[in-house]
Parts: C-alpha cells; structure tokens; sequence
C-alpha cells in the first residue's frame, strides 16, 4: 500500500516529469555518441504512415509535429484556463507575459545579428528568439513551492507566445512555400469549432474529430502543425461561475499523464541526439557561438525584464501576484532555454550545411543548459530565502 501511495503521488508531481525530462536528454546524448548512434538516427528517419493523403513521414516528424501538437494542446488548454478564470484574467496581467515575449524575441535577435551581419551565418537571427516550452517549464517545476504559481504561470504564458512568434518567423522567413488552399481549410476548421463552443457542444469527440482534421491542413499548409493544438484548446469549452468542472479542466485532467511522462520524454529523447565531433568547442568562440549562446543567455533576460519593466513603470502592465523583480530575472533566465525549437530552427537557417547545422546545436545545447541552470539556481536560492524568512516571521 504505501509503495502504490509512493507511485501516485510520484507520477502526479510535476517535479518528476522534469528529472524523467533531464534523464531523457542525457540518454539522448549517450546513446548519439555511442555505438547505437547511427542506429539510433536511422530510427527516427524510418518512415512511417501510408502515401494515402500524403501522411508517410519520418518517426521524427511525427513525434516533432504530431505528439508535440497534443502538448501544445495542453498548455493552451491551461492558458485558456487561466485567461477566463485565473491569473491572466485582467488585462494588466494578461499582457504582461506577451509583452515580455515579444522583447525577448526582439533582443536575442538583434544581439545575434550585431555578431553576424554580412557573414555567412546571418540567416540564422531567428535562432535565439525561441523558448523551449517544454524543458523551460519542466526546469520551473522541479522547483515545486519555491517558485509561486503565478510566475509559472506567467513563464508558461510567455513561452507560448514565444513559441507562437517563432512559428510565424518560419512561415514568413523559412518556409519555402504556403499552400494557401490548406490554409483556408485549416480556417474552416477553426470556424467549425468555434461554432461548436457557441452551440455549447460539450462532449470532447465533437472538437477532437475536427481537431485532428485542423492538424491534417495545418501540416500540410507550410506552417508549423503544433500551432493546431494551440487553435483546438482555445475552441474547448470552459465556465466561470458554475462550480461543475468544464470540458477544458476533463481534457486537461486525461492529457496531464500521457503529456508529462510520455510525450515529453519521448521529444526529448528524439531530439537530444546531438554527436559531438571535434572543433565544436572552438565553434562557441566565434561570433557565431557568440550570436547564438548571448542571444539566449542574455538576450532573454534582458528582453523579457526591460520591455516588463517599461510596461509595468507605464502601469499597462503589473507584476504577476507574489512576484519579484528578481524571479523575473529567474524566469528570464529559464526563457533562454531555446533547445529544441532553436535547433528546429537552426536546421531551417543553414539548409544544405550540416556542418553550420551541427555548430548551431552544439552552442544552443550550451546556451541551454547555462540559462536552464542559472535560471534554476537563481529561483530556488530566492525561494529557499523566503521559506527562511517566513519561518522566522511565524
């Protein structure tokens, strides 16, 4: 009885999705410079589907486009949530987190820029816009009570838009071509569900069937397919006055499990499987290495906290509840986790190039795990100060 007790509450703790999450990327790394790395890669390259609609794909761009979409799904399910309800239901808090998006997208881009205008390497300005919304929130978690809710929720906020901006980056400035036909019926198909949640359809099959259909046109449009996840939850019916628990809080209720302990990982795992090769350290020292790793590290700090600060002095803005000025610099920190959409993008910069494609990952893996780790150590030392202080106050 008390192992089945230990195991619930384990697999219900955020913080255990994150260490299963960090797990997942060292056997990642182990296994691509192991024996069973090229194994391993053929893995992810083995197609997988039926040419019947054009759905045979790579394993890595089901995992990458498809399981992603349903996380997307649930951290949009939670932000709608939180927008109707919860902390992001006033303007002054909602716009913060967009607000701090867009400058941490703005600054890490024109750092990087400054370091690679007229080079070969300018193409890639994009890289360090990109917060990894699923290892940045994994980081936050594992910090449980030392980080209040609000700022999680806040960092959740802006990384999502974060996300979405980059999203729009690749379809303007990387995708080679749109199919516009695709994307009016991705249009319909958001209509369709929005007509939906206005007849008060409440049975989940009636949105996850066009959902699915909403996916199918998205991918097949030019633009990132995991943007339909985002569409899908905003559609899902939710309540504000009624006590009776809402078609979202069910849907976020059965996605939590699969998401936290078995999409994730499985992302991480398909996606950590950088090779290291020599000269890659030597790449940091360039001003590549430098455009990428400042963009992330500082960039995201420095843009998230200035345009916050500005907004916030212009009383547009205010502080999430429970928040300091100093947690801000945490979660700014945690924002320049770019990872895996840095990456994605990164491929999308230097197509054609497998040696600039493999020194971009290489400085992004570094500009993670430093801002991952500063942003981690930072918020847990304020946290463990305030658990101090408050005992001392009680």
């Amino acid at each position: 009885m008390l192992i089945t007790d230990y195991f619930k509450r384990f697999l219900h703790s955020s913080q255990s999705s994150g260490i299963i999450l960090i797990l997942c990327v060292l056997l990642s790394l182990l296994i691509a410079n192991s024996s069973l790395g090229v194994s391993f890669q053929t893995l992810l390259d083995t197609k997988i589907g039926t040419n019947i609609f054009q759905l045979n794909y790579p394993l890595s761009i089901w995992i990458n486009d498809g399981l992603m979409a349903i996380f997307f799904l649930l951290v949009g399910l939670e932000i709608k949530r939180e927008i109707v309800e919860g902390e992001l239901s006033t303007f002054k808090s909602a716009s913060l987190p967009i607000v701090a998006a867009i400058g941490g997208m703005v600054v890490p881009a024109l750092i990087y820029y400054a370091f690679n205008y007229g080079t070969e390497y300018a193409n890639g300005w994009a890289i360090p816009m990109a917060t990894d919304i699923a290892f940045s929130l994994a980081i936050i978690s594992m910090l449980g009570k030392r980080a209040p809710l609000s700022l999680k929720i806040f960092l959740a906020a802006l990384a999502i838009v974060d996300d979405l901006g980059a999203i729009m980056v690749i379809a303007i400035f990387y995708t080679d071509q749109l199919h516009w036909i695709y994307l009016g019926l991705s249009g319909l198909m958001v209509v369709i569900l929005v007509l939906l949640n206005v007849f008060n359809f409440k049975k989940h099959i009636f949105y996850v069937v066009p959902g699915l259909f909403l996916w199918y046109f998205m991918h097949h449009s030019g633009i990132h397919a995991t943007i339909a996840g985002v569409l899908l939850a905003f559609t899902i019916p939710t309540n504000i006055s009624t006590t009776e628990i809402s078609p979202l809080e069910k849907m976020e209720q059965k996605l939590h499990l699969p998401v936290n302990f078995l999409i994730m990982p499985i992302f991480a795992l398909a996606n950590t499987n950088i090779t290291f090769k020599d000269g890659m350290v030597d790449g940091l020292f360039t001003n590549f290495g430098y455009g990428v790793i400042l963009g992330l590290v500082l960039g995201k700090i420095i843009g998230i906290n200035l345009f916050s600060w500005i907004f916030i002095k212009l009383k547009i803005s205010g502080l999430p509840d429970q928040v300091s000025w100093s947690q801000m610099l945490g979660a700014g920190l945690l924002a320049g986790i770019g990872f895996t959409m840095s990456i994605f993008i990164g491929l999308l910069s230097f197509k054609g190039h497998p040696e600039i494609q493999d020194e971009a990952k290489f400085a992004i893996l570094v500009a993670s795990i430093i801002s991952g780790f500063a942003g981690y150590s930072l918020l847990r030392y304020i946290g463990k100060k305030r658990e101090i202080i408050a005992e001392q106050k009680g």
